[in-house]
């Protein structure tokens, strides 16, 4: 029997995305397809993808919600099937999804996610143009409301909550209860009540049927005061209902046999093309055409989470012996700045680019030799996965997903033919630049450095092991 799941996120890829929450919501529903589950994603029709309206049929006039007027479109697009939130009042904006043009957060956040909420669980509650889920899976603290408002109806329709980064939890001023519809007598400690102010990811944690996070590690980090920001003892008392499920990436979209980005496709039997890629990225940043030198890279959102501030101290030592690096990504302004200063220190070797270009992220990738990822706390990580995917080396810290997806490049796993990339503990400039030395050392062994480019592209990547496993979640609360 097919089960009917419904999506409730704030974000989905190839249509709006911020980051790696929009890749997982995305490729969650063809992938899920194939385990005998039907998906469909509600999502707010911000003014970014207004033209997924074009097309689109209206299957609910909710009339006025949340201070003006709501619809819900119903739209294919890309493989996905779609649940468009039309309210204008909301979501036609300039800026980002999250910030207005000032880079601030919108001031009626609560309200536009608090209408997501809203409508996932009243899709679940009374269904929508026939169709009705069988579970709903809310993703992150602008969905966090999806399970508090489906329990507040007395709902039967049971709620998968998935934490994609704790840091981000969603509180707000208790005097917004009422324009969010929230009954006051889930304003408790038990509730949605956190620290005096309402919190969204808080009370979608006590009122979800199961807790999952996107990788092992995270999960058990999560119940320490190190890594859990305040709600660790929310999810020490939840732990049985906890799981960590490791990400995956689309592997049709991240293949260096078919990408279309890619100056030279390859596989792990033609690491040789490789080169051709290397060289496009070398003379994307002018850095000259001697490929011989090792090529590090960095493609992220520049942040002190992301431990970007620990390779602008560990960078200089490798590209002092000769070595490349190459940055693409923004965020903070003192890194922007740094990262800028490093290439203006070392010309011909350092090539930066502030922003963010999806083919330019494709062909770094597949240029790149090795690729940092030194995070001080990475819940899983998609850009390990696309690394390796594609021959790169990730050199991670030992921390969460990154813990859980790389094999470090030590003697025992050089030796029995298993190493993937290269980690280091604790997270600090120091251990990060020990890391740069051992891949600068491995790199100089043609054959040794292939041998683990080859098992990194055969590590599995995929959503196969981990649908699987959400899958088999659905089932146990639909048949209960």
């Amino acid at each position: 029997m097919t089960l009917k799941q419904l999506s409730v996120a704030s974000e989905c890829a190839p249509f709006v995305k911020t980051g790696g929450l929009a890749d997982v919501v995305g490729a969650l529903g063809p992938v899920l397809a194939t385990h005998g589950i039907e998906s469909r994603v509600l999502l707010p029709l911000y003014r970014q993808i207004a033209h997924l309206a074009k097309g689109g049929r209206v299957i609910l006039d909710a009339g006025s919600l949340f201070g003006g007027p709501v619809r819900v479109l119903s739209k294919r697009a890309g493989g996905i099937d779609l649940l468009l939130i039309d309210a204008p009042h909301l979501y036609d904006r300039p800026g980002q999804i999250y910030l207005n043009e000032g880079g601030v957060d919108w001031v009626d956040n609560h309200l536009r996610f608090g209408l997501l909420g809203w409508l996932g669980a009243e899709i679940a509650r009374s269904g929508i143009a026939g169709w009705q889920p069988d579970v709903i899976h809310a993703h992150d603290w602008q969905a966090g409301l999806t399970p508090v408002y489906a329990r507040q109806r007395g709902g039967a329709v049971p709620c998968v909550l998935t934490i994609h980064n704790i840091a981000f939890q969603g509180n707000f001023p208790a005097t917004t209860m009422g324009a969010l519809d929230l009954d006051p007598k889930g304003f408790t400690q038990d509730g949605y009540e956190y620290f005096g102010q309402i919190g969204f990811l808080k009370g979608g944690l006590m009122q979800a049927d199961r807790i999952t996070t996107v990788s092992p590690t995270y999960a058990r980090e999560l119940m320490t005061p190190e890594f859990g920001m305040g709600l660790e003892g929310v999810l020490a008392a939840r732990k049985s209902d906890l799981t960590g499920i490791l990400n995956g990436i689309d592997t049709k979209v991240w293949d260096p046999a078919t990408d279309p980005a890619l100056a030279q496709s390859y596989t792990s039997r033609t690491l040789a093309k490789k080169t051709v890629n290397k060289q496009a990225v070398l003379d994307r940043f002018g850095l000259g055409r001697d490929t011989r030198a090792p090529l590090f890279s960095v493609i992220s959102r520049l942040s002190e989470q992301k431990g970007l501030d620990l390779a602008l101290e560990a960078l200089p030592a490798v590209l002092d012996k000769g070595a490349r690096f190459v940055l693409l990504g923004s965020g903070a302004a003192e890194l922007e700045h740094g990262f800028n200063e490093l290439a203006a220190r070392f010309p011909g070797l350092v090539g930066v680019e502030i922003g963010f270009d999806e083919d330019l992220a494709h062909l770094i990738q597949a240029g790149a030799d090795a690729t940092l990822v030194p995070s001080r706390f990475e819940p899983c990580g998609l850009t390990q996965l696309c690394a390796m995917r594609y021959g790169t080396l990730p050199i991670v810290s030992v921390t969460g997903g990154l813990a859980d997806t790389v094999i470090d490049a030590n003697e025992a796993a050089l030796a029995a033919g298993c190493a993937t990339g290269f980690q280091f503990a604790p997270t600090s400039a120091a251990k990060l630049g020990d890391a740069l030395d051992r891949a600068m050392s491995l790199f100089a062994d043609v054959k040794a450095w292939q041998k683990v480019q080859r098992n990194a592209m055969k590590h599995p990547v995929g959503w196969g092991r981990s649908a699987q496993r959400l899958a088999d979640i659905y089932r146990d609360l639909a048949e209960r």
